[in-house]
């Protein structure tokens, strides 16, 4: 393999980025965060795993059209009225299932759920990086 071609790939939990970044005051901005995973850690394919809500369609289109891979859970509605959709099984999933398409692995979120996922691809020497969106509050 010529070394100098990089091809990484990013799994995104939406929610937990989404949510941990509204927690610190700010609105992310999609665009120009595709462009950093695609400059500073290599990611060819940046797979966005989230919730799906029948009247999100222009999101989920904008996305797509900026270079996300949109995975999508069902959502259910919560007590307080909110829509949850679990991704965390889909995430996990899907970096087995393209292991071998990827040089290494981007992984965005904040939530310990993952913790197997990270020891397991530190073993095999495929994580590129944890990107953690609030290093204030996340799960160790």
């Amino acid at each position: 393999m010529n070394q100098s071609i990089v091809n990484n790939y990013a799994f995104i939990d939406s929610q937990n980025l989404n949510l941990s970044v509204h927690d610190q005051g700010w609105n992310l901005d999609w665009k120009k965060f595709r462009i950093y995973l695609r400059h500073k850690h290599k990611v060819s394919k940046a797979f966005l795993f989230i919730g799906y809500i029948s009247t999100n369609e222009r999101l989920y289109t904008s996305l797509q059209n900026i270079g996300y891979i949109l995975v999508f859970k069902p959502t259910m509605i919560l007590p307080s009225g909110e829509p949850k959709g679990n991704v965390d099984t889909e995430l996990v999933l899907h970096v087995m299932l393209e292991l071998s398409n990827y040089d290494k692995a981007v992984i965005v979120a904040g939530d310990g759920d993952y913790y197997c996922l990270i020891n397991h691809l530190r073993k095999i020497n495929k994580l590129e990086r944890l990107i953690i969106p609030n290093r204030h509050k996340y799960s160790s």
